[in-house]
């Protein structure tokens, strides 16, 4: 089969899958390849039609910034009946790389049953995020970027009507409020958020980061569903 027709899942040839659950509702998924390990933190219903899909940055990791920010989201949203997932890249250096595994998680998710997906990632995985983000045309409701570079996301104007939300602390010294304010020059639009006292992890304004990001996250999903029920067209 030619790569033109091969979905991101396929484009990872895996040669071996292990999943084991680590809790009810948490499975740890970790997929081989010849170019690394790809691990997936998974939480609620894998059958969910809503799913978030958490990106680290640079060092990879599940947990996220903020104190674990990502593991609290994951239990949230599969009380509520959503799917989350946390992806630890194979390359967390490359963004190609980085690229599939995003694009290869939704790709299992849909294999599942989602439908609908917010993709968030912080620092380097904001990058990763739209570009996944214009990836997922149709099937992505919202991207969220916590703290995110600038490089990998000229293409950021591809997310056309697809709702950004730009996150940044204003005490960040590694990757300053600009890098979000060129991201959404670039995108040509986009919600700006700046988050008083908050450097690059979030350590403070996380209760803030967190409140907004998931207020930010439920008007995304119900919003297209409300447009479902209207007789919108659900996302493909």
């Amino acid at each position: 089969m030619s790569d033109a027709r091969r979905t991101p899942l396929d484009l990872l040839e895996r040669l071996m899958t292990n999943e084991a659950e680590l809790a009810p509702g948490v499975a740890l998924i970790e997929a081989y390849t010849m170019a690394g390990l790809l691990k997936l933190l998974w939480y609620g219903d894998r059958a969910a039609t809503d799913v978030v899909v958490l990106l680290g940055g640079a060092m990879g990791g599940f947990s996220g910034p903020a104190g674990s920010l990502y593991l609290e989201l994951g239990e949230y949203y599969a009380a509520a009946g959503k799917g989350v997932i946390c992806c630890d890249y194979r390359r967390p250096d490359k963004l190609d790389l980085s690229l599939l595994d995003g694009a290869a998680t939704a790709d299992w998710a849909m294999r599942e049953g989602a439908r609908r997906f917010v993709v968030v990632g912080h620092s380097f995985g904001g990058a990763v995020a739209v570009q996944l983000g214009t990836a997922l045309t149709g099937h992505c409701v919202g991207v969220a970027t916590l703290a995110t570079q600038s490089a990998g996301c000229e293409g950021a104007a591809q997310l056309g009507p697809t709702p950004l939300v730009l996150f940044h602390g204003d005490r960040d010294i590694i990757l300053g409020p600009e890098n979000s304010a060129m991201v959404q020059a670039l995108a040509g639009g986009g919600d700006l958020r700046i988050i008083p006292g908050a450097d690059h992890a979030f350590a403070e304004g996380r209760d803030a980061l967190r409140d907004q990001l998931v207020e930010w996250i439920d008007e995304r999903f119900a919003a297209q569903a409300d447009q479902d029920a209207q007789g919108g067209h659900e996302p493909r």
